[in-house]
Order: C-alpha cells, then structure tokens, then sequence
C-alpha cells in the first residue's frame, strides 16, 4: 500500500482505552456548565470526527448517536437532535476516512469543515421545526472554531500511536 504524503510514520494501532477515555472527556467537557452560547465549539463532536475518520471500525454512527443522546438528555434539548447531527457527521467522517490522510493538517481542516457545519445546520433545522427560539447568527461561527481545532485535536490524540513501540537508542524509527 502506497502511504499517505502527510503520513510522516507508521503509527501503532489505536488503544480502545484511549479511545473511550477521550469520547468520556470530550463528553464531560461539554457537560461543563459555562455560560454556553451559540460560537462555542462542540468537543465532542471534533473527537467524533476524528475517530470517525482514523478508526472508522471502531468509531461509527452507533456511538456517534448514542453520545447524541446523551448530549440531548443533558441539555434538555429535543430527543435525538443532537444525535441526528451527530449521527450524519460521524457518517460523513468516514465517508472522508481514506481521502482525509493524504492532506496536511490545515487542509484536512478546511475539509472537515463542511461537515461541521452540515451538523450545526441539521441541528439548526430541527430546533426550529419544533419551535425553538433562533440562536442568533453567532451559531455560524462554532463550525469555523470546530475547524480550527482540528489541527490540535490530531497531534493530541495520535501522540500516543506515535511513540516506538520499543523504545531503544539503536533503533531509528
């Protein structure tokens, strides 16, 4: 297999541990009680994709949609508007998942940024069909922010798949 230009190493395979560790931070992040408004960015969702692009087997619209729901229960938002637009974006992210290596961090951003902002549209949508109140035009601004961590959230989570599986002086790799 011809390896992606922007894949400088082989990396290790993926902990499950980790995996769930970062969904659970992710969800607990966005379970803080800050004075939310419309620009803040939704972890969760970032840590979604990128799951949903670099571990498409372990990471699909299942849980995609069952962290949907509990984002749903604790906002008491509508059930299931939440895992609805979770759902279509973690479909969306492996829908990219062979495409998406193959560029360089900040171009993989302005790739994924569609896809955030497709969700918060989804969301948007089903919001005001069952009569919520409009969040103001600052709801345009999260995907953008979502984007932008797109690049930290790669180094971070793939630290770990970096490292040598044995480590020694003699060995390059």
């Amino acid at each position: 297999m011809i390896m992606p230009r922007a894949a400088g190493q082989l990396l290790l395979p993926a902990n499950p541990w980790f995996i769930g560790f970062t969904l659970v931070v992710a969800l607990m992040v966005d379970m803080v009680p800050v004075g939310r408004v419309a620009a803040m960015p939704d972890l969760l969702a970032v840590v979604l994709v990128f799951w949903g692009v670099h571990q498409p087997r372990r990471i699909g619209v299942l849980w995609a949609f069952v962290f949907g729901l509990l984002i749903d229960v604790h906002d008491g938002a509508l059930l299931g508007q939440h895992a609805l637009a979770y759902s279509g974006l973690s479909f969306g992210a492996i829908s990219l998942h062979r495409r998406l290596p193959w560029f360089s961090l900040f171009e993989q951003a302005v790739q994924v940024l569609p896809l955030f902002f497709a969700a918060h549209v989804l969301a948007l949508i089903v919001r005001m069909v069952v009569g919520g109140m409009w969040p103001g035009w600052g709801v345009l601004l999260a995907p953008v922010f979502e984007a932008a961590l797109w690049p930290l959230a790669s180094v971070l989570l793939l630290a770990p798949q970096r490292r040598a599986p044995n480590p020694d002086a003699h060995r390059p790799l």
